[in-house]
């Protein structure tokens, strides 16, 4: 790690980055940023947007279980409730019983009720609020491992499934026609956000994860001519977004998930009114 620090210190001879922690939250966001970004592409292709924000707000459920469960891991409660509550939904948007934006607004509001119901029994709530605007700040170098371990995994798989994703997306009946199992690869897709957000909770946030799903997306999907363009710039919005939302947090003292999110806000906006120009 010191290495990487000197390459840091080198490369941003800044007050901000003398400190190992703005060095941690600055790595934690060059891996956590791409990884959303990629998959956000696919949510926003989806018409999913709002995925994500179920998901994040089931983190509170999976930590309120474990805690029933004697669990000693939040971590694990979070990732075994959320790729269930993940699964539950692709299977009941399958269905057709509902449209898609109903069945994750139903499960989104019964993982939140149900997540403040268990953990602020007996008024212990306080010590999870940390949970819902997340802290970048307190990551470690063990966590930055976990964090390039999800990264390298989540991109293959998404690398994996791009084709079929896309393919499944715009025409789901020509996808069954190519030998595609569409309802297979949307519940692996679902997943497999389900991992990242769970991973990335404590980090960004419950009610910021969303936001950073999807905002760099939708800004390059406004610009990009193809789905590779899509997927690029909506990479390089994230990273240019994390990078700004953390040096302007250290300076405003305000909190990094925050900042990342209007900035990449700014972002979107900026490319409502490029859109008329490029396309």
């Amino acid at each position: 790690m010191q290495t990487i620090y000197a390459i840091i210190e080198f490369l941003l001879p800044f007050e901000a980055f003398e400190w190992t922690f703005m060095k941690n939250a600055l790595l934690a966001i060059l891996l956590l940023t791409p990884l959303l970004a990629l998959l956000g592409t696919m949510a926003v292709n989806q018409q999913m947007a709002f995925f994500s924000d179920a998901l994040g707000h089931s983190a509170l459920t999976g930590i309120g279980l474990g805690i029933v469960l004697g669990l000693s891991s939040d971590l694990l409660a979070m990732l075994v409730f959320g790729v269930v509550w993940a699964i539950l939904i692709c299977r009941i948007k399958q269905t057709g019983a509902a449209s898609t934006d109903t069945v994750i607004s139903v499960f989104s509001s019964t993982s939140v009720a149900a997540g403040l119901l268990i953990l602020s029994r007996g008024g212990g709530f306080a010590k999870y609020s940390s949970l819902l605007v997340g802290d970048v700040l307190a990551v470690t170098p063990q966590d930055l491992l976990w964090l390039l371990i999800a990264l390298v995994c989540g991109v293959i798989l998404w690398a994996a499934m791009y084709n079929q994703l896309l393919l499944s997306s715009i025409n789901p009946a020509l996808s069954r026609t190519r030998g595609i199992r569409v309802k297979l690869v949307e519940c692996a897709f679902v997943v497999l956000v389900a991992v990242a957000v769970m991973l990335s909770i404590k980090w960004v946030g419950v009610m910021l994860i969303n936001a950073l799903l999807i905002l760099p997306a939708a800004a390059a999907r406004n610009v990009a001519r193809s789905s590779r363009q899509h997927a690029v710039i909506s990479v390089v919005l994230a990273l240019l977004c994390g990078f700004a939302g953390l040096v302007s947090s250290y300076a405003w003292d305000t909190t990094v998930g925050a900042a990342i999110v209007l900035w990449a806000a700014a972002c979107y906006f900026i490319s409502l009114g490029l859109r008329r120009f490029i396309r």
